[in-house]
């Protein structure tokens, strides 16, 4: 986490607008709004636009598998310093088959033991993108067992979260109740 405090807090769900409340109402989760729907809802139109893109990204629609999609969602949200992102995607990427060593491999990357080939291939083509926001030629070929189709997955996949992240970051969006921050992730100040 970047920031102790919200730079702009969640809407309390008392305090929503019909507008908000109607833009929120797919993502309501047990009854509980995330912080992140939460914060973005200040702005209603640009969280429906958000949605619509997230949506296709985490759907079956990406052709990378769940697995695969969660070490790029994961890789990219601890390179770009995204506490809330990390958490969140950690628990959602336990789901997808990621072990927890893997989730430990994900913060040390590409050199990390055990990872396979396109598995290496895809932690490195996020850590070009975080860094030069262009995939080597080297990482390119790498990634062909992908295909086309794949590799622009991969490639839309971390600029999602790039985005998600910058975004988290600079509102300042706090985990949600019952969280705990992955300590490498503590950036907050004093």
């Amino acid at each position: 986490m970047r920031l102790a405090a919200p730079r702009i807090a969640p809407v309390a769900p008392d305090r929503l607008d019909a507008e908000q409340a109607d833009v929120l109402a797919p993502v309501t989760q047990r009854g509980q709004v995330l912080n992140i729907f939460r914060t973005l809802v200040h702005a209603p139109d640009a969280l429906r636009a958000f949605l619509a893109w997230g949506s296709h990204v985490l759907s079956k629609k990406n052709s990378l598998d769940a697995r695969l999609r969660e070490i790029v969602i994961l890789r990219t949200g601890f390179l770009c310093g995204s506490g809330y992102e990390f958490t969140q995607h950690t628990r959602i990427g336990l789901n997808a088959g990621i072990t927890a060593d893997e989730i430990e491999a994900i913060k040390a990357g590409p050199s990390a033991a055990g990872w396979s080939a396109l598995d290496r291939a895809a932690l490195s083509a996020c850590d070009e993108l975080v860094r030069d926001h262009f995939v080597t030629d080297a990482t390119w070929a790498a990634l062909a067992g992908l295909g086309e189709r794949g590799r622009m997955d991969l490639v839309f996949t971390v600029g999602q979260y790039t985005q998600v992240s910058m975004m988290l970051n600079s509102f300042g969006v706090q985990l949600d109740e019952g969280q705990q921050l992955d300590p490498a992730l503590d950036r907050r100040a004093g």
